[in-house]
């Protein structure tokens, strides 16, 4: 199957008996599922300090952000799928036509099987785990692949993984996402693969797929915009919009990626922004213990390349050795330059103004479908004309980021940012297969449907189907 490089992953052996394990029904009980995820959340707590630890020798993630946006996002992830466990396994009674009588019909949640789960390295913990409590909530086995990228970090994952399950029912398998997803895919049958990072790679995770008709989850990126109407709280609008942009040093698929800005409003936007940026990180943000790095020397270089697309407002230091830059601002930006059209993925927000709603929608289709959207303005109109026109996977109006912290809201992209949702009952669902089961009853049938087929049949038939 290929190089797999990992002390202890036999592909042969452990990928049967993951699937072994699966058929033999010991992951389907209630109780077994519920005593899985209570053992997460156990393994989890016991190393909280060593995964913020990890995170920061990754990319000198603060302890803040590490337990906000990663290890708080699963402890509540898990909780809500151990309050409504029980309600998401029931069957669901639903009504049956009439010409189906006398019979019930009900739609029964049922596990896929094994599945796998590819891990990026910006929010390593979240996007490992948020994926792995619905597999377990809905019955199945799981290999997890974290990223190579955040090594420190991968390696605790697997001590949590480790300590909460028995390794036939979730294995982790560490390495090069390059040499070890491929050989993983093409040579065990997935039930489902469910994979977070960019949209390139995504593309390549769902061609390898295909042969086998494995079903792919894809939670890609995009350049999300801020749209700041003339209308909204100028002063709360470039407060949220800095912390989103500069939240993980900008390393977030739903991070503010540009700001369009109407034109009677750039001027207080801008200062009210540069405003905010120093009040979070200070006059010397490398000093800072509240900003992060850049994972790699590869993104650091690629994202100070686009300080070049325009012109620097503020910001704009950098030190390739401690891979930092520092919140930046870019104006006078040509729409057709690269920080416009490739996701920046880092500390630097390009602003554009605008204004005409039409000139909004005619740069965002330039980048399609993004993950997320963000609207401020205090007018509904407003509001309802961006997010209807504008297709994209979820979002906010007047804020940033927050819709990923609602287990009650589907989460996912659409288009280029993505295929599949999650999150709350959304991840149960999508790692369970709805079958769908019609119980004749035990009273004779009318016997309209058996042959020969007299015209009055066909009367009585015609009826019942209206």
């Amino acid at each position: 199957m290929g190089h797999i490089r990992t002390s202890s992953f036999d592909p042969a052996k452990d990928l049967r008996a993951l699937r072994d394990h699966f058929h033999g029904g010991a992951t389907r009980p209630y109780r077994v599922r519920r005593d899985a995820l209570k053992a997460l959340k156990r393994a989890l707590r016991n190393h909280e300090e060593a995964l913020l630890a990890a995170m920061h020798a990754d990319m000198q993630k603060p302890r803040f952000e590490g337990y906000m946006a990663d290890i708080g996002l699963v402890h509540a992830e898990i909780g809500h799928a151990l309050a409504h466990l029980s309600e998401w396994m029931q069957r669901e009674d639903v009504a049956t036509p009439i010409s189906l009588w006398p019979a019930t019909s009900a739609i029964h949640p049922q596990p896929l099987g094994v599945v796998l789960i590819i891990a990026p390295w910006n929010y390593p913990v979240v996007l490992a785990l948020s994926p792995l409590v619905g597999a377990i909530a809905a019955g199945n086995c799981a290999v997890v692949k974290p990223s190579n990228e955040a090594p420190r970090t991968a390696e605790v994952v697997e001590r949590i993984i480790n300590e909460a399950f028995r390794k036939e029912h979730v294995h982790v398998v560490q390495g090069s996402g390059s040499a070890v997803v491929p050989p993983l895919i093409d040579g065990f049958h997935f039930d489902h693969v469910f994979f977070t990072g960019s949209t390139n790679v995504g593309r390549k995770i769902l061609a390898q797929a295909a042969p086998r008709l494995t079903p792919v989850t894809l939670e890609l990126g995009g350049k999300s915009p801020a749209i700041v109407d003339r209308k909204a709280n100028i002063d709360q609008a470039a407060k949220r919009i800095a912390w989103s942009k500069f939240f993980n040093a900008g390393q977030t698929c739903i991070a503010t990626d540009h700001a369009l800005v109407h034109t009677s409003v750039m001027e207080p936007f801008l200062a009210a922004f540069a405003k905010h940026t120093e009040r979070f990180y200070g006059k010397e943000p490398q000093r800072s213990p509240h900003f992060a790095r850049l994972v790699n020397d590869r993104n650091f270089q690629r994202v100070r390349g686009y300080l070049a697309d325009g012109r620097i407002l503020f910001g704009g230091r950098n030190d390739a050795a401690e891979r930092y830059i520092a919140p930046s601002v870019l104006v006078d930006i040509r729409t057709d330059s690269p920080v416009m059209n490739e996701e920046i993925f880092g500390p630097l927000l390009p602003v554009v103004p605008w204004t005409e709603p039409e000139e909004v929608i005619g740069i965002v289709q330039r980048n399609p479908t993004p993950l997320a959207l963000y609207v401020f303005s205090k007018s509904r109109s407003t509001q309802g004309y961006f997010t209807e026109r504008i297709a994209f996977g979820g979002g906010c109006i007047n804020h940033c980021l927050l819709h990923f912290g609602n287990p009650e809201l589907p989460f996912g992209g659409v288009g280029t940012s993505g295929m599949g949702r999650y999150h709350g009952k959304r991840s149960f669902d999508l790692f369970s297969h709805h079958k769908g089961l019609v119980t004749a009853g035990a009273l004779p049938d009318p016997g309209i449907q058996y042959p020969p087929y007299a015209r009055w049949k066909e009367k009585v038939l015609r009826w019942a189907m209206k």
